[in-house]
């Protein structure tokens, strides 16, 4: 203990206040950080989704493995960013932590993925070329034309397809993609001509004027 911190325990000490200096020392736990509730959850809801994201389930070599496909299934163009900048490798994370089910066919699917490469090309999927690689996904991204020894690969390419296309179509880049723009104030001006005209019916000035202001 440091002088410093000697001399204030014996004065403590002295006026009957003593305290254990190894408790002093221990700095108090941090405040943990306030709970964010988007728009629309519930607390328990919130609370269930951080407990989520602060657990891990893929390995780094799953992750880039996941990462890698992503971007095959949806890559950049002139329109667009790729699937990982939309964060679908994360999205595909927190499925697999909400959604248990999908876990082994997830991990299967890699290590199938990886051992095909590894008789095919002599490494696994992510050490493989690109060429290798849209090779590979070539002979299970078609479910037709896929071979009776692909099967395990066409059912694993078919959920990370659908899990890819979820999670970049729910994203701001993928909602982007798509042109959506969501419900917008528009101008009414009043029932068509044509559709008056077919009822008998026609709209006053006074009415006609205020659609106007």
């Amino acid at each position: 203990m440091k002088r410093r911190d000697s001399l204030k325990t014996l004065s403590l000490a002295s006026f009957g206040l003593a305290v254990n200096p190894v408790e002093a020392a221990v700095p108090a736990p941090p405040d943990p950080k306030p709970l964010k509730i988007p728009g629309g959850r519930q607390k328990h809801e919130a609370e269930r989704d951080a407990k989520l994201h602060a657990e891990k389930f893929f390995t780094p070599h799953e992750l880039q493995t996941v990462t890698v496909l992503c971007d095959i299934i949806i890559p950049a163009d002139e329109r667009s960013g790729s699937a990982s900048q939309a964060g679908v490798p994360a999205f595909i994370e927190f499925m697999m932590k909400d959604q248990p089910r999908n876990q082994t066919p997830m991990r299967g699917g890699i290590r199938w993925l990886d051992n095909t490469c590894v008789k095919r090309y002599g490494k696994q999927f992510v050490l493989c070329t690109k060429t290798q690689q849209i090779d590979m996904v070539d002979q299970i991204a078609y479910p037709g034309k896929a071979t009776p020894d692909m099967t395990q690969g066409v059912s694993f390419f078919n959920m990370m397809r659908n899990m890819t296309a979820s999670g970049f179509y729910t994203s701001q880049i993928g909602i982007k993609d798509l042109g959506y723009v969501g419900n917008v104030p528009n101008q009414w001006n009043g029932v068509p001509d044509d559709v008056l005209k077919q009822y008998g019916l026609a709209y006053e000035q006074r009415e006609i004027d205020a659609w106007k202001e």
